[in-house]
């Protein structure tokens, strides 16, 4: 396991890597039943031992498509863990039989556009015509709050779900002449956003949202990670997501990937190994 430098935890967060490998089938072959054996032994190991560390959890996960052949999620809060943990899955079928093709580093964080309290008491006077010190405003207050908190638990220290399909892609905002995020004022890009986010509100249930920073830690500013199942949903939610002006006036998008999770009995008979 990890070796027992002092920890690199975040002030904030968790790391999160997203690991994409295609199988060198050629060097698989090489070895002998026995050594393969041994090989997917070694790895499924290595697995239950990640996921036996506090505050870890690992996705394995079969890729679609021939962009890559295998690929795992990991969060973990202590750098030097992801280090390791990175090295080990990377070699854990033998030299060379696993071939690095994308990879992801990013941190996960609390949005800086959410409601404060004061703004939404703001609205609650404004578009419910709730008054100040009532028991109604009050109840209104107690129950955003608590929506909050968990809101705000589940950005930074999330629980990824089982769900079997992932979607994951980067993203960056735009920094052209006319086109600059970072050049509007705080309170339009707030209010852009919130309009961003009710189209993701109108999907849920049916697909969660992992976004994660990745700004000097990574080519893009956010890697978006999308969990569903059924790749419909996946589909609309980029699609409708497209038309807000969020997206279609400052964003950029990288490569698309989309895995299936499995666990590894089922993901190595997928893989032929």
């Amino acid at each position: 396991m990890a070796d027992k430098e002092a920890a690199l935890i975040p002030e904030e967060g968790w790391h999160c890597l997203h690991l994409f490998y295609r199988i060198d089938y050629a060097q698989w072959q090489l070895l002998d039943a026995n050594e393969q054996r041994r090989a997917k032994t070694t790895l499924s190991g290595t697995v239950q031992e990640i996921r036996a560390t506090q505050n870890t959890q690992l996705l394995t996960l079969s890729i679609v498509t021939p962009k890559a052949d295998l690929a795992f999620m990991l969060i973990t809060p202590d750098l030097h863990h992801a280090n390791s943990f990175e090295k080990q899955l990377s070699l854990a079928l033998g030299p060379g039989v696993l071939e690095p093709v994308y990879s992801y580093l990013s941190l996960t964080e609390e949005s800086e556009y959410v409601t404060t309290p004061e703004q939404y008491g703001e609205m609650l006077e404004r578009d419910q015509n709730l008054k100040r010190d009532t028991a109604e405003f009050d109840q209104a207050m107690q129950t955003f709050t608590e929506r909050m908190k968990h809101y705000t638990h589940e950005r930074v220290y999330p629980t990824l779900p089982d769900w079997p399909v992932v979607c994951f892609y980067n993203m960056s905002k735009r920094r052209a002449d006319q086109q600059n995020w970072y050049a509007l004022p705080y309170d339009e890009r707030r209010k852009l956003m919130q309009g961003h986010a009710s189209v993701g509100r109108e999907f849920a249930g049916k697909v969660r949202q992992l976004i994660t920073g990745s700004t000097g830690l990574d080519d893009a500013e956010w890697g978006v990670t999308l969990f569903s199942r059924d790749t419909f949903q996946i589909k609309k939610i980029v699609y409708e997501m497209r038309f807000d002006p969020v997206s279609a006036q400052f964003a950029d998008f990288g490569e698309f990937f989309i895995g299936i999770q499995l666990p590894l009995d089922q993901l190595f008979r997928r893989l032929q190994l």
